[in-house]
């Protein structure tokens, strides 16, 4: 089913978006709203119908706030007390000695115990909403905002660009007809499959790192469930087969019952590069049966994906007019959910550049601070991603599983979950590795505290903050770079939080009170400087009254200081106090608030000049 009215004639657009998985999707839907038309392209007609993802974490899920998604999704999705627990155990089901033993149990996500310390720092809780369903909604969301330009069932076949265009021939595979599109900028979001080859960027990294057997189905397993707050299952066999057939990880997807009736599975098998494994239906369906002692189980197939694990970082994200992004740009084990929030950030990051590019607000430099601030997090979530799946090759080795010795395995569970003097040692050296777990599942300042040291901030002297080595424990910060710390807020009654007063694509500047003077100053300087910028005012006697006193320990600024925040909801420049006492203090806070709106839009690479006197 066609979703646009494009032609075999010339079609001249701003941005033309390669790719309509999550990536492609969030671009258009981020670019309407910042008031920039494009037009995107799918080779598919349909989402896949497999779930792919299905993690969205805290981060993303202010994006989509920010975005009018964020209710959607929630009201479809998992609440956060159905996704709080991983366990590893030996079955589901089975009635023997070592069958339906929970070996360890982790909280995950903001469930559990980091419920309230995961609230204190957004407004915004994770979820669960694989793919295969979000996909549809940023889909209608995204066509929504910009009717008639969603081409899917329609493929790139050549791309050329020079200094001032890109030309791309397109080809629609329903009827063959081939159309040129003529953009302005592209984004690629198509995986990596066909624009990475045409622009000649390289993944470096680990290209194929283990193979993996999705099998999606339905299926009533909540008899052989004793708890409704544990999201995933990883199995370990202790009748001796040390083998890829003998784990596996099960996963529930709603999507009506979020708890252990919930109506939808995935189950991965993982085997070694080179092994040779089956994906026959029965043959995978007996396996399961096999590794869940559930002899009886008779689940309705919705799907077998078979796909490679990597962790790989692209060269560059910028090609001239392209700009890669997804898993174009990085692809990442499934460990820590990293993928797809990935990107969706990435197209944060990347549509209200090209908004003040094309709307002639910023110079193109402005978009090579794409790369420079999402590349570093790229290759920081690549990273972590492998550390976190590398992790469960010690899973293993920490319970006693001996690789080809079926014997010393099955002793080795015996003993481990023995009532025991040497059992209760066993159990305290497994849970005590197991607990690097937690670099995976309570990674809270890895998912949202990313800072982006060079590009489109204006540093203010401070230390750049450092984050904890383990991803658990997040510090917010206002210090330029970083994500606006959250806190809540009223005003008129209505319960807000300081990133909802970042919208649309104008910058924001924060001022506590209502302090007329830096009101007076910004709107000098942004008019004369040609860039959007709002004020809004925040303290006890302001627009915007804090509900508790963590605004005043977040904002980082003195009573007279000022937060000017981008349109991505990232610091980008930082005045801790307001000197001024006389004309000429003014005019030259007006230079700087102009030289400082200049270098972020249009020499993103410069730092701003500075004048005695008055903090830059």
């Amino acid at each position: 089913m066609s979703e646009t009215d494009i032609t075999s004639t010339d079609i001249r657009v701003p941005v033309l978006i390669v790719g309509g998985g999550g990536c492609g999707l969030s671009s258009s839907i981020f670019l309407s709203d910042h008031g920039v038309e494009s037009l995107l392209i799918e080779r598919h007609e349909h989402p896949s119908p497999m779930p792919k993802a299905r993690y969205l974490n805290q981060r993303t899920m202010e994006i989509f706030r920010q975005h009018g998604l964020a209710d959607e999704i929630y009201g479809r999705a998992f609440p956060i007390d159905y996704m709080a627990k991983m366990r590893w155990c030996t079955s589901l089901g089975g009635d023997g000695p070592l069958d339906r033993r929970k070996l360890f149990e982790m909280d995950a996500f903001g469930g559990g115990s980091l419920k309230e310390r995961y609230a204190l720092d957004s407004p915004c809780m994770s979820t669960i909403y694989p793919q295969v369903r979000l996909e549809p909604v940023l889909r209608q969301a995204a066509g929504q905002r910009a009717p008639g330009r969603l081409a899917f069932n329609t493929e790139l076949v050549e791309l050329t660009q020079d200094e001032h265009e890109v030309q791309a021939i397109v080809r629609h595979r329903d009827t063959g007809e081939k159309s040129r599109i003529i953009a302005e900028y592209v984004i690629g979001a198509d995986g990596g499959k066909i624009i990475n080859t045409m622009v000649g960027a390289r993944l470096e990294g680990t290209p194929e790192l283990i193979d993996m057997v999705t099998v999606y189905f339905k299926a009533d397993l909540s008899e052989y469930i004793d708890d409704d707050h544990v999201m995933t299952f990883w199995f370990a066999n202790p009748d001796g087969d040390p083998s890829s057939w003998g784990t596996g990880v099960l996963g529930k997807l709603g999507p009506n019952h979020f708890d252990r009736h919930s109506e939808e599975w995935i189950f991965h098998f993982s085997f070694p590069p080179g092994q040779q494994y089956s994906t026959d239906p029965e043959t995978l369906v007996e396996r399961i049966r096999s590794l869940l002692k559930i002899p009886a189980l008779s689940p309705e197939i919705l799907g077998i994906g078979s796909w490679i694990v990597q962790g790989v970082l692209a060269d560059r994200y910028r090609y001239g007019r392209v700009l890669i992004a997804g898993d174009s740009a990085h692809r990442h084990t499934p460990t820590t959910g990293l993928g797809l929030n990935s990107a969706i950030q990435d197209a944060h990051n990347l549509a209200w550049k090209l908004a003040m590019v094309l709307k002639g607000q910023a110079g193109d430099a402005l978009l090579d601070t794409y790369e420079s601030e999402r590349r570093p997090v790229g290759a920081r979530n690549v990273d972590w991603a492998l550390f976190t799946f590398s992790n469960h090759l010690m899973t293993g080795p920490a319970i006693g599983i001996v690789p080809g010795d079926s014997r010393r395995t099955k002793e080795s569970f015996d003993a481990l979950l023995s009532d025991t003097e040497d059992g209760r040692a066993r159990r305290h050296r497994f849970e005590t590795a197991m607990q690097i777990h937690r670099t995976e599942f309570q990674a809270h300042d890895l998912e949202i505290g990313y800072c982006y040291t060079d590009g489109a901030v204006v540093p203010d002297g401070s230390p750049v903050p450092q984050p904890d080595p383990a991803g658990f424990e997040h510090v917010p910060s206002s210090r330029p770079g970083c994500r606006l710390p959250h806190a809540w807020l009223r005003k008129d009654g209505q319960r807000l939080s300081t990133q909802d007063l970042i919208v649309g694509d104008a910058f924001v500047l924060i001022v506590a009170n209502n302090n007329k003077k830096w009101a007076d100053l910004g709107a000098q300087a942004a008019q004369a400087a040609g860039v959007p910028l709002q004020i809004v005012s925040v303290g006890p006697d302001a627009e915007y009254i804090p509900q508790d006193d963590a605004w005043a320990t977040l904002r980082g600024i003195g009573a007279d200081g000022a937060l000017l925040v981008r349109p991505d909801q990232h610091v980008a420049w930082r005045c801790r106090e307001l000197p001024l006492s006389d004309a000429s203090g003014e005019q030259a806070l007006i230079r700087i608030l102009i030289s400082i709106l200049t270098t972020l839009t249009r020499q993103a690479s410069q730092p701003a000049p500075s004048i005695s006197g008055v903090p830059a």
